[in-house]
């Protein structure tokens, strides 16, 4: 299947949709947790920071993933902190009202922050993270991004997203529209398959971008990958 270009989902347009947008958000943190892709980053944290650090999250989108990340760390004893960024203050916003109660989560850092440019020092964080971005970017703007991530982090970076074929197209298709219940969602999960770049096109682009591919993980499925590259 071939890479879908020149088409935008919804959270790439004007999100004047209060309403779905925070049922978007809702969705893909039940989709995360449910199809193991929340797992994934949580184990590749996990290896890089055994005794705690600092992350930065990329395109958070309801955060879900920075709390997953806080909770394995608090329960493994460890000092984590994680600051989640967006470029946009509509999700900033969302996320607050999908997760009440997000602004208290011990750790836990929300800032608007694009990745085109971010406003932190150079190697700010142990560990730049990024999931479910990279496929909204074309070759060039996907380089620049993860040379972004690689001049804040200190350690490596983790960048989670979703693996292209028509079997993963099935998946996502029947998984949004029996689990989703937002329009953006069953509209843009199918599509981000479409848009995704491979495991190996992936790897391609982070050496582009000057990084080299050290670790990889895979969700049961094969539908999604996280990849550490220091």
């Amino acid at each position: 299947m071939d890479r879908l270009t020149g088409v935008e989902e919804f959270l790439d347009g004007p999100l004047d949709d209060r309403a779905a947008l925070v049922a978007n958000l809702r969705d893909l943190r039940r989709i995360n947790r449910l199809t193991g892709g929340a797992r994934l980053s949580v184990r590749a944290i996990r290896e890089l920071l055994p005794r705690g650090g600092t992350v930065i999250d990329v395109g958070t989108g309801g955060a879900d993933i920075p709390v997953r990340l806080l909770a394995d760390a608090w329960r493994r004893g460890v000092p984590l902190e994680v600051t989640a960024t967006d470029s946009r203050d509509e999700v900033l916003e969302a996320a607050h009202a999908a997760r009440p109660g997000l602004a208290a989560v011990p750790g836990l850092r929300l800032e608007r922050g694009d990745g085109a440019g971010l406003p932190q020092s150079d190697a700010a964080f142990d560990v730049a993270h990024a999931s479910m971005v990279v496929h909204h970017l074309d070759e060039a703007n996907a380089i620049a991004f993860l040379r972004e991530l690689r001049r804040v982090s200190r350690l490596a970076i983790v960048i989670n997203d979703l693996e292209r074929s028509r079997l993963m197209w099935l998946g996502a298709w029947l998984v949004t529209h029996t689990i989703a219940t937002a329009r953006y969602t069953r509209h843009d999960g199918p599509l981000s398959v479409r848009r995704a770049w491979t495991r190996d096109e992936t790897e391609w682009l982070l050496r582009r971008a000057g990084l080299e591919p050290v670790r990889t993980f895979v969700g049961v499925a094969g539908h999604r990958y996280a990849i550490v590259a220091r």
